[in-house]
């Protein structure tokens, strides 16, 4: 691994980006053709992307927060557990509204919490009731809430922590934002229903490690700045697709997130590793106690505090905003990109928010396509 000194010999592929989808397309490309020359071009100081993880004071830190792996296709489960192995982590999210705690997704915890009942057959009858305050098809993301969980949970879990994490009232968001809510009427807190879900002990950092192999990395380069001095057959580009065209049709939006880490003297600040904030004027979506992950015994805790933001030119870009004008505008940049000797892959160069493992089943379709 190397961050100094750029690249003069032709290679067969070139990365832009050490991230997971770089780290799993080169190490398929690898098993298939281990004599590949491969070089991997990362701008920042460190590989793995944004589930890039850092050991401080002996627990392994989600740097660009909370990132639990979780799918239900064995073959991602199987590759990835042979560069790491993965604990037993079940994601149970707490939500805090206005001094009350409510167990997340919404399930019989949840409810019974918030009307006081104990059946799902009183919590189906509220809902129920209380989704017919829709009557027309919903045309924003707040009518498309309450058609689908009732005013109630709207208003505590659902309304204030989207507006945040946005920047726009739910009435001025679009209703596809929410497709779907998971309501389970069981005393279930898996956050996920998938069959298969860790966190790789050691960190992910390690993992990456672990798929990059021996492939030439080099860090602290910014590939555009620099890109007359490599040559390679092919070119893979994981950063932002109009940054690559230079903007040159306009800039893609995004939502951004700004991270407040502090190191307590305590063994136990929130008892879970995520916490979610729904009020409306506390600034942070959620607080992430990173010990969690791992269960790490330490006398001391790191607890981050996360923050949505909009997006500017330098800063990372995290959530693409995905409504018609963007759309649109990514489209125009994907036709543009076919002139190019350059394979354009994963959440900034598709513009498209991916889950780990679907960026790992892209990157096995990606395999097929440029083998």
């Amino acid at each position: 691994m190397s961050s100094k000194g750029l690249g003069s010999s032709m290679y067969d592929y070139i990365f832009v980006g050490a991230g997971l989808f770089s780290a799993t397309l080169s190490n398929l490309i690898l098993k298939r053709n281990s004599d590949a020359k491969i070089l991997i071009i990362e701008k920042r100081k460190h590989i793995g992307g944004n589930i890039y993880t850092e050991n401080i004071e002996g627990i392994n830190v989600h740097k660009y927060g909370a990132h639990i792996f979780h799918t239900s296709n064995k073959k991602v489960w199987d590759y990835v557990n042979s560069f790491a192995t993965f604990n037993r982590f079940t994601n149970s999210p707490i939500a805090f509204y206005k001094g009350e705690s409510y167990n997340l997704p919404f399930n019989m915890n949840t409810f019974s919490k918030m009307w006081n009942i104990k059946t799902p057959k009183e919590a189906k009858e509220i809902i129920e009731k209380q989704k017919k305050e829709i009557t027309n098809t919903p045309t924003n993301l707040e009518e498309q809430a309450i058609s689908l969980v009732g005013r109630d949970i709207y208003e505590k879990l659902i309304k204030g922590y989207t507006e945040k994490q946005w920047g726009r009232d739910c009435k001025e968001l679009p209703p596809f934002i929410i497709k779907r809510l998971p309501v389970r009427f069981i005393y279930d807190n898996n956050y996920f229903n998938d069959s298969y879900q860790g966190i790789p002990i050691g960190g992910y950092t390690q993992m990456i490690k672990n798929m990059l192999g021996n492939a030439k990395i080099i860090l602290n380069t910014n590939y555009l700045l620099n890109k007359n001095e490599f040559e390679a057959k092919k070119i893979i580009f994981t950063g932002p697709i109009d940054e690559y065209f230079n903007y040159s049709l306009g800039k893609l939006e995004y939502r951004s997130l700004k991270f407040e880490s502090e190191t307590l003297d305590e063994e136990n600040h929130q008892g879970v590793a995520v916490v979610n904030y729904t009020e409306k004027n506390i600034p942070y979506t959620r607080s992430i106690e990173h010990k969690h992950f791992e269960n790490t015994i330490s006398n001391k805790t790191i607890v981050t505090k996360e923050y949505p933001c909009d997006w500017n030119e330098g800063m990372e870009a995290y959530y693409p905003i995905n409504d018609e004008k963007n759309q649109l505008l990514y489209d125009k940049y994907k036709q543009l990109s076919k002139n190019e000797n350059v394979i354009f892959g994963g959440r900034l160069g598709e513009y498209k928010y991916y889950d780990m493992d679907k960026i790992i089943e892209r990157a096995y379709e990606y395999e097929e396509i440029i083998n």
